[in-house]
């Protein structure tokens, strides 16, 4: 394996210190080919065997288009998405030996590019048969559910229920529904909340994570050999279900409502066929603090989401019954409480996890993550893991809307300011990850492991204009505060078949910075690119010794970069610099030693010389400054001002009641 964590950083064959700048893909491989599974189409999920996920993320055909674009915009670094469904998807224990086939070609052609990788096993609320992406529709059969009956009794939300107006993110709330939150508690807690519930002898909760262990080993066996493959991670943002709720009745534990939601004692009642008054927040933002809207009943007219021969698993352990009028009655609203998730249930897991990857592949990493915004499990120093949170701008997530001057932090409930509050917010995010790090896992590396921004942003004007700079704008904020801590990344997400009608064709996500429809001239590499202005940016790829300082000024072309050398080192510091950064080409500025410029390979060689300093590299464009103020940010700044005037005129009609 030429890449190996020491300390905090990736360190490559030759000693030099990696900083790994890549992406995720992609977004579409959460759907199977055969049958086509878009989230949009309303047969997508009446197939819950006989799929296909052979041509995810592209056909083999196509995989020296995209991974030679990849490694033309710098970005030779892949977190490479592989649902628990893709592998195990016919049945407990049978695997598709010809999906395995197709990703082992597929990681090899990768291997040819020098693009090393990772494996995500995706999940987002389950599986697709709960709204979402990942587990095969037969573990909700091992726990005594039928799939079909989900969306009656309001078990979960679906795309396909609503293609043309799904509202933006509301998708999560299915864990907070029925089939997601039962899964999750199953799976992470069964020997604790569900000790009666046995499978083939074993409890619901050894089943299933000996199934996904044993299912992501097969991935293990096929790729072992590959330098390239770095390692797995544990699972996409594992989510709690229950574990933890301090009360059935309540919402309180969530950090924001949003929509029709249920309580999890009503979504348990809905699941057995009994109607509900449940709170409607509204949408599109989520509330804060919660404003419910009005009241909608649900009313499953009997329906249940438990096949024939099975009973209701809450139920059998005695958290809720039906009185003498046939009606439920919750029995015990703090069943879940007295819980640590992430220390108790996630944890343990994690490391069952490791353990039965390092069976089969002695070195892997093992990239872990919590909760998204929630600190890791707490490991013992030495621990050989990697840090692989995620973060997302809510504001601009939730609204695809964007303003470089006004900004909104969602959970302190503050404003933000003017560019530089903005980015201050940004870099305090990011800065974050380490502590947690620290605290939690000592001296490991960090690789921010999704970010990103709604392409489709004000409207998709960018599909008609063909002008992607606020999108790149809205990126670059990320993409500096990741610089400014020296953070690894790969950025959520590149689609081989993103369309601007449906996106990522996934929940109406649409966030790859490649698309088909922006694709004018095939046999040019950038063709395609979304926001590329930002994405496609210099940085140091391989570094002789430890950085410490690394910028990119988007607006005027200026990178800098400073180190300290390892005297253990002989190869050079090289900086990829792209050539579409510099149409009027660059010039280079050094602390000291010698540099050597490859323009067709778009990188940069620095010899350090031996003095005991920081030495410190600029790459400064030719091309003459852009102007302070674009007319986008003076229309900006106008909007801002009377966005201003509102809130205070607000506040003093408030103080005046």
């Amino acid at each position: 394996m030429p890449i190996i964590a020491k300390g905090r950083w990736f360190i490559d064959e030759t000693g030099r210190t990696r900083i790994l700048h890549g992406v995720n893909l992609s977004g579409s491989s959460k759907v199977p080919t055969e049958p086509l599974g878009y989230s949009h189409l309303p047969n997508n999920l009446d197939e819950k065997r006989s799929v296909s996920f052979i041509g995810r993320p592209f056909p083999l055909e196509e995989a020296d288009e995209h991974f030679g674009r990849l490694k033309h915009w710098g970005l030779d670094f892949l977190r490479f998405l592989v649902p628990w469904e893709a592998i195990e998807h016919d049945g407990p224990g049978i695997y598709d030996e010809a999906y395995l086939d197709y990703l082992e070609a597929v990681l090899e052609k990768a291997l040819e590019y020098e693009i090393d990788l990772f494996i995500d096993p995706h999940q987002d609320v389950w599986s697709r048969f709960s709204g979402g992406d990942g587990a095969p529709a037969w573990t909700f059969e091992a726990a005594g559910m039928d799939v079909d009956r989900f969306h009656p009794t309001g078990a979960a939300l679906f795309h396909r229920e609503q293609p043309d107006d799904f509202p933006q993110l509301m998708w999560a709330n299915n864990y907070y529904r029925f089939a997601a939150f039962t899964m999750f508690t199953l799976f992470f807690g069964g020997r604790a909340f569900a000790p009666r519930l046995l499978v083939d002898g074993l409890n619901i909760q050894d089943y299933l994570q000996a199934h996904y262990v044993n299912a992501f080993a097969q991935v293990a066996k096929r790729i072992k050999h590959l330098p390239n493959a770095l390692g797995f991670d544990t699972m996409n943002e594992p989510h709690f279900g229950l574990i933890g709720v301090p009360d059935l009745r309540s919402l309180d534990h969530l950090p924001f409502q949003r929509g029709v939601m249920p309580t999890p004692a009503q979504a348990i009642f809905l699941a057995n066929g009994f109607a509900q008054d449940c709170q409607d927040f509204g949408s599109p933002l989520p509330s804060l603090p919660p404003l419910k809207v009005e009241t909608v009943r649900i009313d499953p007219q009997g329906a249940s989401v438990w096949r024939e021969d099975c009973a209701d698993v809450w139920r059998t352990q005695g958290v809720w019954d039906v009185d003498k009028d046939d009606q439920p009655r919750l029995l015990r609203p703090g069943h879940f409480a007295r819980a640590n998730f992430t220390q108790d249930f996630l944890k343990p897991f994690i490391e069952r996890f490791a353990a039965g990857i390092r069976a089969v592949m002695p070195e892997a990493h093992i990239f872990l993550e919590a909760e998204p915004f929630a600190p890791p499990p707490r490991f013992a120093e030495g621990c050989k893991l990697v840090y692989a949170p995620h973060f997302y701008d809510g504001m601009t997530l939730f609204t695809r809307r964007f303003n470089p001057h006004l900004n909104f932090d969602l959970f302190s409930l503050r404003p933000l300011i003017g560019e530089g509050d903005i980015r201050d917010y940004f870099g305090k995010q990011f800065g974050r990850f380490r502590s947690f790090a620290d605290e939690a896992l000592g001296d490991v590396p960090i690789v921010v492991g999704e970010f990103g921004v709604p392409i489709d942003l004000n409207g998709a004007a960018a599909y008609r204009s063909g002008d992607f700079s606020q999108q790149a704008r809205a990126l670059d904020y990320n993409l500096c505060a990741l610089d400014d801590h020296l953070l690894n990344y790969t950025l959520w997400n590149y689609s081989p078949d993103n369309r601007n009608e449906r996106g990522d064709h996934w929940n109406g996500e649409d966030l790859s910075i490649f698309s088909r429809d922006q694709q004018s001239d095939p046999t040019d590499t950038d063709s395609g690119g979304r926001a590329t202005a930002a994405v496609v940016r210099p940085y140091a790829r391989k570094v002789a010794g430890e950085p410490l300082n690394m910028r990119f000024d988007m607006k005027r072309g200026l990178f800098t970069f400073s180190f300290r050398h390892d005297k253990g080192v002989t190869e050079p510091t090289e900086i990829f610099v792209p050539n579409s950064q510099y149409p009027d080409g660059y010039r280079v500025e050094v602390s000291d030693g010698e540099f050597e410029l490859r323009r067709a390979e778009q990188r940069l060689l620095y010899r350090h010389s031996d003095k005991d300093m920081p030495h410190m590299v600029r790459v400064i464009s030719n091309s003459p400054a852009p102007a302070e103020l674009s007319p986008y940010d003076k229309l900006a700044i106008v909007g801002l001002i009377v966005a201003l005037l509102l809130y205070l005129l607000g506040r003093a009609g408030k103080k005046e009641e």
